[in-house]
């Protein structure tokens, strides 16, 4: 297909419901080929630093999986004022991403070459789901969707050049780039080998850790053989990926079992709707969140009444009791900088994890330019700050014993500006408070709110105080918690 064909297709047929993308969207079979994309983008050199590097993909997958859908949403949305602010925010994004591997090879989240290939193994898998789960797409089919990836690349990039015009010469790049410039990078095998057996519960699922460690222990290594197996043969090869015997079959079973949805009526399988309700806190007063939570005290009840009756050695409890500080209310301060400070969880905290930090309040508030820079800027002037008074041993981040050895209160000028930035961020229309809609705005999982005044309204310097007490003075049970904790 020729850049002149899809200049004159009509282009509203390239995006919005009528896409091949909005066809597949809500289809069970991308769960196992988002992954399979994901750990062909990682595999690339310059995609795995910058995964290695920025990305919070490893302690907060579910927050991660939850905007890259909102985001595809978005990039493919019929408005096209819609997808260009959302292309945009795609660039900024990346335009901060730069830096050089642990062999020192440089790499630039902007770099066109690497982006054309993040495109390309989305559309290389979602042909191969088909394939696999013996549904494959026609020619015409294929041609189609492949003119989709393209138009969204050029929404990114501002052209297509660097994905091939004509379909049959796709696959040869592809196979190009597979054979001679992938590797066993640090983040295939994070992602492959660590994630699926670390993987973290869904906010929802949060209180009932036993459960989903249980399952997490069958299911996780089965993710992992099912992901292997389904990978270019020249490259499991090359990188000596372990296989699991009968991962093939393992493989292709379970992705025939996703392709039998088909049969289920129209609407029963929406992919937006199980990410935003795993992201749900059990407290959140959302009847999604309250079914959870009430089915899951019912098996609470179930597994004392059955140690009533059958006693059993080991732990007394089902479920063990959240962390708390002396006063009950206090995180401990470990506890805090793990769950709060470190998102990139790599034990340290340094600008990447303040930079996850922002970047995660810019896409919830959908922030424009000026705004985004302006958090940007706050949080780096917060981290100058923190390296300041917390890197005591001058390498440049702050580990998790300077940390709690300096027992620091956080909350100084920087961390106070980082407040008000958000709180102008959030007061919409400007009149100096946040009513009720605009602080759910900002905190999307819906949990309750207090206001203490008498007119309803959340003023600055409350907003303020409370950011604060969150962040130096490490309280649980605030709303603050799912906004930069879950995962």
């Amino acid at each position: 297909m020729t850049t002149e064909t899809t200049g004159t297709a009509d282009k509203a047929t390239l995006f919005g419901p009528n896409s091949q993308f909005s066809a597949f969207f809500d289809d069970p079979r991308w769960a196992l080929a988002i992954i399979r994309a994901t750990v062909l983008e990682a595999a690339h050199p310059q995609v795995g630093a910058a995964l290695a590097d920025n990305s919070t993909f490893v302690t907060h997958p579910w927050r991660r999986l939850r905007n890259t859908f909102l985001s595809m949403r978005r990039m493919f949305a019929a408005d096209p004022a819609e997808r260009e602010r959302e292309a945009a925010r795609l660039n900024r994004l990346h335009a901060r991403m730069s830096g050089s591997d642990s062999r020192g090879r440089a790499y630039d989240a902007m770099d066109r070459a690497t982006r054309a290939w993040v495109v390309a193994t989305l559309f290389e898998s979602a042909v191969t789901m088909c394939r696999l789960s013996g549904q494959p797409l026609d020619q015409d089919t294929m041609e189609r969707m492949y003119a989709e990836y393209r138009a969204y690349l050029a929404a990114l990039d501002g052209d297509a050049a660097e994905l091939p015009e004509d379909l049959n010469d796709f696959w040869r790049y592809f196979d190009r780039v597979v054979e001679n410039e992938l590797e066993n990078t640090e983040a295939a095998r994070v992602i492959l080998y660590r994630l699926f057996d670390h993987l973290p519960a869904p906010a929802l699922l949060d209180g009932a850790p036993t459960l989903w460690a249980a399952g997490r222990a069958v299911v996780g290594p089965l993710l992992g053989a099912i992901t292997v197996a389904s990978l270019p043969e020249s490259y499991r090869r090359r990188a000596a990926l372990p296989e699991m015997p009968g991962a093939e079959t393992l493989m292709q079973g379970a992705y025939l079992a996703a392709g039998l949805t088909r049969f289920l009526p129209a609407g029963w399988v929406n992919a937006e709707s199980i990410i935003e309700a795993l992201s749900l806190s059990p407290d959140s007063d959302d009847p999604r969140a309250r079914t959870v939570a009430a089915l899951r005290a019912r098996m609470k009840r179930a597994s004392a009444l059955l140690r009533l009756l059958t006693p059993l050695t080991g732990d007394a409890d089902f479920e063990p009791a959240p962390s708390r500080g002396a006063d009950g209310n206090r995180r401990p301060a470990e506890e805090f900088f793990r769950r709060v400070l470190d998102q990139t969880g790599d034990g340290h905290l340094d600008w990447p994890d303040l930079a996850a930090m922002a970047r995660e309040l810019s896409t919830r508030l959908d922030l424009d330019e000026p705004e985004e820079t302006r958090l940007y800027d706050a949080f780096a002037a917060w981290w100058r700050e923190l390296q300041a008074a917390l890197d005591t041993d001058g390498d440049g981040r702050v580990s998790a014993e300077e940390y709690a050895t300096a027992v620091p209160s956080l909350a100084g000028p920087a961390l106070i500006r980082v407040a008000e930035v958000l709180f102008d961020a959030t007061d919409k229309d400007g009149n100096g408070s946040i009513d009720a809609d605009e602080y759910r705005t900002l905190f999307r999982t819906a949990f309750h709110l207090d206001l203490t005044t008498a007119d309803g309204a959340y003023g600055k310097s409350a907003f303020v105080g409370d950011f604060l007490s969150f962040m130096a003075g490490r309280r649980t049970g605030t709303p603050y918690d799912p906004l930069l904790t879950d995962a």
